[in-house]
């Protein structure tokens, strides 16, 4: 069922079109991965009990049948000591071109995977670590093509329903953009929700609501999922922010929403409290810059990129800009500290169970010097004493997994895994390894997300 909607005028912020290679998928609810030290006898074809996924776009072949490469999924032991690459891997082949960004149903038993060639999101079914069937059948369950570009998608705490925003995605008579509603049993659209320029859209943890961020707006659009298919409209709209990208929900009917304001051409960066029911924010928290954000105990971690010069003051680098991230207690909604960190727009954050903060970007400032600084866009901050470590690795950081029972981060960057020791921060090293001896999984083609699936 369509809906019309107001006319809310939609203006691609540039930072926006070099975000194309970025995208977020979440998943709604929370789920409680399984400890690192499990004795669950594994039944999938892996045989492993405790995995990570790895989407792999360019993974070597040996048949020769779907040609060089093939995209899949590739399988990571990650237990406790192992982190060793599988000889099984998922195959998307007929299903996902170029898989990239992954997530988890609450319930972890399915992921889904999305491609930007073809603009498809395959179900892949953990247990049998295979493309997901048809209740009750052997039939695949189809790849679901949507009308354009998304660069988020959340999945229900019901894992039977998806949620994506395309902003380019036509309506009659209207800006193009809206959310389309996936059902992941059958892989068919089953509504489309015009929504002008919708951007990023954030799940509350029972289902009941979608919060939506579209382009160039002060307007976050609120779906009630219970109208969807109704003859009542299930949108509602709460303004006072500038221009909103992100949110997290502290409960089903509150969020904090990031506020992009001078990045995203808008007017000051904050962090804006939501309140479901209300028809504007009801605070609104400064900060240097907001995309994105993480929320632990009762302290937010905020970053983004400010923009004007300056922006690296206090920070020893040759990068002419940098981001910055803010530090709020929450409890009174005030910043307790920041730091320098890498540029570019920042939409990646995991933090480990020793209180290491790392944070990724896109579209950054790389920094090459032979003899001298590299940088990308990958920064630690240490919770504990303020301190921030800039890994010596150029790229893109399209992947961060925080691995749950021990103090390690995976993260694609640049298109390849590089396992970090959050007690160091530095590059995992194994000595006695006689896998790999060095602590890393070296895996060929092109990388772009991790998922800890267990």
């Amino acid at each position: 069922m369509l809906f019309g909607v107001p006319g809310l005028k939609r203006i691609l912020i540039g930072i926006f079109a070099l975000a194309a290679a970025s995208l977020t998928i979440i998943a709604c609810g929370k789920s409680n991965p399984t400890s690192a030290t499990t004795s669950t006898i594994s039944t999938k074809p892996s045989g492993l009990a405790f995995r990570v996924f790895i989407s792999n776009a360019l993974y070597p072949t040996t048949t020769g049948t779907t040609g060089p490469n093939a995209p899949v999924l590739n399988i990571v032991n990650a237990a406790i000591n192992e982190d060793i690459l599988s000889l099984s891997v998922v195959s998307l082949v007929g299903s996902s071109t170029q898989p990239g960004l992954m997530a988890l149903a609450p319930n972890l038993q399915s992921t889904l995977v999305y491609s930007q060639i073809g603009n498809t999101v395959t179900v892949v079914d953990n247990a049998k670590e295979t493309v997901a069937t048809v209740a009750g059948g052997t039939t695949p369950v189809p790849a679901i093509t949507l009308p354009g570009l998304t660069e988020s998608i959340a999945v229900s705490p019901f894992a039977t329903a998806a949620y994506a925003a395309v902003p380019t995605a036509p309506v009659f008579g209207q800006n193009p953009g809206a959310v389309q509603v996936l059902n992941l049993q059958n892989g068919s659209t089953t509504a489309s929700i015009p929504v002008p320029g919708a951007r990023f859209v954030l799940c509350s943890p029972d289902g009941n609501h979608l919060l939506v961020f579209s382009d160039n707006s002060d307007i976050v659009t609120v779906i009630t999922t219970v109208f969807i298919g109704t003859n009542t409209d299930p949108r509602s709209y709460i303004t006072g922010f500038d221009r909103p990208v992100w949110g997290i929900f502290t409960s089903n009917s509150s969020a904090f929403v990031m506020d992009c304001g001078a990045q995203c051409g808008g007017k000051a960066a904050g962090v804006s409290v939501l309140n479901l029911g209300a028809s504007s924010a009801s605070s609104t928290t400064p900060v240097s810059a907001a995309t994105y954000g993480v929320f632990n105990n009762s302290t937010l971690y905020v970053a983004g990129t400010p923009p004007g010069s300056n922006t690296c003051a206090g920070s020893p680098t040759s990068a002419t800009t940098c981001g910055r991230l803010s530090v709020v207690d929450t409890a009174s909604m005030t910043v307790t500290g920041s730091a320098v960190i890498p540029d570019g727009y920042h939409d990646r954050m995991q933090i480990s169970q020793n209180g290491q903060l790392y944070i990724g970007s896109h579209s950054c400032t790389n920094i090459n010097i032979s003899g001298g600084e590299v940088r990308g866009c990958l920064s630690i901050f240490n919770t504990s004493n303020g301190g921030v470590v800039i890994p010596p690795n150029n790229g893109d950081v399209t992947g961060l997994q925080q691995i749950t029972g021990r103090d390690i981060v995976y993260v694609i960057q640049n298109g390849g895994l590089q396992i970090y020791d959050t007690d160091t921060n530095q590059l995992q090293v194994t000595p006695g390894d006689t896998q790999n001896n060095d602590g890393q999984v070296d895996i060929v083609g092109q990388l772009y997300d991790v998922k800890l699936v267990n």
